[in-house]
């Protein structure tokens, strides 16, 4: 990502007011996309490179629950945020348990509030974005630690991107076992 681009936002409401006064109080912070449905918002996602998605609760075809249970299949990367005026507790643990939401915020939303949490969302984004990069470099350096020993890595069976995750948790916190498995190779860099 550039310095200069922005924060690209979905926000996804069946009320066209709260679309309207969104875009129009966000619009020279962040690259604003506003859809009036679940199926709208999709629409968005496989067009559109999306850092943060705000989503209403409580529309007519899907819940925000639901769409955020599909999104987080079909689009992993963008971080999701739950928007309702109702204070649902089962709706709060279903947002977080399936559609694995970062934030759940009332309405009326306060600016600053979602100012913020927008941008903490998008440094969550980023921050992922660098560990994945972070990772490939080590599934490179793994698998060619392997090539030099004669070994082919199977990326199904060997090693899985889950399993890399934990190795580089092991090198951050320079667990003694993980060293006695990097004990042929070179030291890793990240």
């Amino acid at each position: 990502m550039r310095l200069d681009e922005k924060i690209s936002v979905l926000y996804i409401d069946d009320e066209s007011n709260n679309l309207l006064s969104f875009q129009a109080t966000f619009r020279r912070k962040y690259k604003v996309h506003t859809a009036t449905s679940a199926a709208e918002g999709m629409g968005i996602l496989n067009t559109e490179d999306i850092h943060v998605i705000i989503a209403d609760q409580r529309m007519p075809h899907s819940t925000g629950v639901e769409f955020f249970n599909i999104v987080r299949k079909a689009f992993p990367r963008p971080i999701r945020m739950l928007l309702t005026g109702y204070t649902d507790a089962e709706a709060i643990v279903d947002a977080i348990n399936k559609g694995e939401i970062y934030r759940y915020i009332r309405k009326p939303w306060d600016e600053f509030e979602l100012q913020t949490a927008i941008q903490n969302a998008y440094e969550i984004y980023i921050t992922r974005e660098r560990l994945d990069r972070k990772m490939i470099r080590l599934y490179k350096r793994l698998s060619n630690t392997l090539k030099a020993y004669g070994l082919k890595m199977n990326t199904a069976k060997l090693i899985s991107m889950h399993c890399l995750r934990k190795v580089y948790s092991c090198l951050k916190c320079r667990n003694p076992i993980l060293n006695t498995f990097w004990i042929f190779s070179n030291p890793l860099s990240l």
